[in-house]
């Protein structure tokens, strides 16, 4: 059986209206943690001049293939393996890459090295679109984000919401420079850089 989130059917429209703006001339898209794959077939589906490259740990592999097999969409691509703090494939051509939901759930550690793969993959004047939660000078946007970041810590001490200013100084340690912060529905932001 498919997996299948329920929030991943809520967010697509609002986050298709940013990538609307983002992805007229692209052609290559790696999404970091395709998750269900609910994004990439949705969104291979509506850009279908774009590569779609989806991936994350090969545990996920099986539910992101089932979505693109029924999908039968040609540009959506099955799964490579990626944990952002091994070596990452040798891809060649990112002008984008997209991640929803993910520094969140991951260590501070891993965060710094998505930054850091995210640097050394994407083509200069590319973008860098990042969907999720985040806190402004240390502080939350939202009473629910704020009980979210306790759940989140409480299955896992080293996960939380992340800080702004805390990734905008990892973007500019990783030749990514900041361009825009995109308020979206349910207290979350989509945060985008380009690399210099």
């Amino acid at each position: 059986m498919k997996p299948f989130a329920e929030s991943c059917e809520q967010n697509k429209l609002p986050i298709l209206n940013v990538l609307e703006k983002y992805l007229g001339n692209k052609k290559h898209i790696l999404e970091i943690g395709s998750g269900t794959g609910q994004h990439a077939v949705f969104f291979s589906e509506q850009f279908p001049h774009i590569t779609w490259q989806t991936s994350d740990r090969r545990e996920n592999h099986e539910g992101i293939q089932l979505w693109i097999d029924e999908a039968d969409t040609e540009n959506a691509k099955h799964p490579l393996d990626i944990d952002v703090c091994q070596p990452w494939p040798a891809i060649k051509g990112v002008d984008v890459i997209y991640s929803a939901n993910t520094c969140h759930i991951m260590s501070w550690h891993d965060v710094q090295c998505f930054f850091q793969g995210v640097g050394s993959i994407l083509q200069t004047g590319g973008h860098f679109i990042l969907y999720g939660p985040f806190n402004f000078n240390n502080a939350f946007t939202s009473e629910s984000n704020a009980l979210f970041d306790q759940r989140l810590k409480a299955r896992d001490p080293l996960s939380g919401i992340r800080n702004f200013e805390d990734l905008c100084k990892l973007g500019s340690e990783n030749g990514l420079a900041f361009e825009e912060n995109i308020e979206m529905p349910a207290n979350n932001r989509t945060l985008v850089w380009v690399k210099a």
